[in-house]
């Protein structure tokens, strides 16, 4: 007799769970983008996933850094989002150049490429909590939410190295370090948990029906008050109006999300490999011109059910055993311990 499947429930099992469906939303959003323009459907889907996703995930990535911010640990950290950075700023320019032919094209690390914004930030975001370790958990919280909101003043380019969304999304990742444990266990279940998913269902209605009336760039968190149009000295007062909104959508998004351990956990685990290979595939199908050819709203579905596939298909364990020495390379060899041996590095994206 064969013996049954064992399910277990398990608190890192639920981030593990978020993450990969948060980052099903990220090539949703970013497979839509070009067409919401073109289509109300698709503007509609794209503001509801953009008032959530983001904050959810630099929420998940706070959770996670709780074990690897100080010594040794957070050191390795630090220096392999600054390996991967560099490489895939470099492969992605080379891409532009060599296959887009992109006029202009001049390298830079000082400007992330696309969605290695994150990479710059999670950077930031670990440095700053670092300098605020001695302070008490709401300290950290309050004083992020306060740079949030002044960073929409500051007359300075929001993508220099991911200046505007490094302090914007801050307040996210402080949660999730001090209090991502805490809001977990707190999560109901039964009635409440399919309350909260019908309510996160009804918001992506709302905002179908012209509800949400802010634009993009709020909720992407990379322009200026005054570049959203907001030139009044209370503009500030927006931003807190827009995180009550992320954190309103992201705690109904969270009813959505499984607790028990499966597949869906284990693909949850690699979610780094989807995350820096699926620009390629964005960028080419764009280059290709196969948004073109999309004249109805219909395409709507096949998008999302294309981007879920490429979500399965990157983070198989086959990619991961293709393209670890690129993605997580053993930076061993650059770092010795007190007695002379190697130290391994820990991935810092678990």
């Amino acid at each position: 007799m064969t013996k049954p499947t064992i399910i277990r429930e398990d608190q890192d099992s639920f981030f593990y769970n978020l993450r990969f469906m948060l980052i099903v939303c990220v090539l949703v959003g970013n497979a839509l983008e070009p067409l919401i323009t073109r289509f109300a459907g698709a503007e509609a889907l794209f503001l509801w996933i953009y008032t959530f996703h983001m904050p959810l995930f630099v929420w998940v990535t706070g959770y996670f850094a709780r074990h690897s911010v100080q010594g040794a640990p957070g050191r390795n950290v630090l220096k392999q989002i600054a390996v991967q950075y560099v490489l895939f700023q470099t492969l992605y320019a080379l891409m532009d150049y060599t296959v887009f032919h992109t006029p202009h094209m001049r390298l830079s690390f000082f400007a992330p490429y696309l969605l290695l914004w994150f990479l710059a930030s999670h950077f930031c975001w670990r440095l700053l909590l670092r300098l605020s370790l001695s302070w008490k958990p709401m300290y950290r919280l309050m004083t992020s939410i306060l740079l949030g909101v002044i960073a929409g003043y500051l007359p300075i380019d929001g993508f220099w190295l991911s200046f505007s969304r490094t302090f914007v999304f801050l307040p996210f990742f402080m949660i999730g370090y001090d209090y991502g444990g805490v809001i977990r266990s707190r999560l109901q279940s039964g009635l409440a948990r399919n309350v909260a998913a019908a309510l996160s269902a009804g918001l992506l209605i709302w905002i179908a029906f012209g509800g949400l009336g802010i634009s993009a760039g709020w909720l992407t968190g990379n322009m200026t008050y005054a570049e959203l149009g907001r030139h009044e000295w209370y503009a500030g007062i927006y931003r807190l109006g827009v995180y009550t909104l992320e954190m309103g959508s992201g705690a109904l998004f969270l009813a959505w999300v499984p607790s028990l351990t499966s597949k869906l956990t284990d693909m949850g685990r690699r979610t780094l490999y989807v995350f820096l290979l699926h620009g390629f595939l964005v960028r080419l199908t764009v280059w290709s011109g196969a948004y073109n050819n999309m004249e109805t709203s219909l395409y709507i579905p096949v998008i999302v059910c294309i981007a879920l596939m490429f979500a399965i298909t990157l983070a198989h364990p086959v990619v991961r055993h293709a393209f670890r020495p690129l993605i997580e390379p053993d930076l061993s060899r650059f770092h010795f311990n007190r007695q002379g041996g190697l130290k391994r590095s820990a991935p810092w994206f678990r």
